[in-house]
């Protein structure tokens, strides 16, 4: 089970990169466009599962600011909400969705050289 609080800081050490830790000690960073492929909200959802169902993928369409983050702001007590450079801003991440998404998608410390 994941932890139900708030990280106790998320950082943007570089302009491709989130990173967060919570109060066990997890800390884990993360590229800005696996946090915008997560996305939590309805449309979001919706994309991903008709895209698992389809037997021949298309390519990803790429929108310029996609992964840009503009902001990541507080809702209530229990989630953030992003804002992104091409307007979406719709969904909301609970803090148990953070948690699941910087487990999921940590990168290993070779991983982040590429970033320096």
């Amino acid at each position: 089970m994941y932890n139900r609080f708030a990280p106790k800081a998320i950082t943007k050490p570089h302009p491709s990169l989130i990173s967060a830790e919570w109060g066990d000690g997890f800390t884990a960073n993360i590229t800005l466009e696996k946090l915008r492929e997560e996305c939590p909200c309805a449309l979001c959802k919706d994309e991903r599962e008709k895209k698992s169902k389809e037997p021949f993928p298309m390519l990803k369409t790429f929108v310029k600011g996609m992964n840009e983050l503009k902001a990541l702001d507080k809702v209530g007590n229990y989630a953030v909400t992003a804002k992104w450079g091409d307007g979406h801003d719709t969904g909301i991440y609970t803090w148990d969705q953070l948690r699941e998404i910087f487990e999921k998608h940590a990168l290993k410390p070779e991983e982040l050289k590429k970033f320096e």
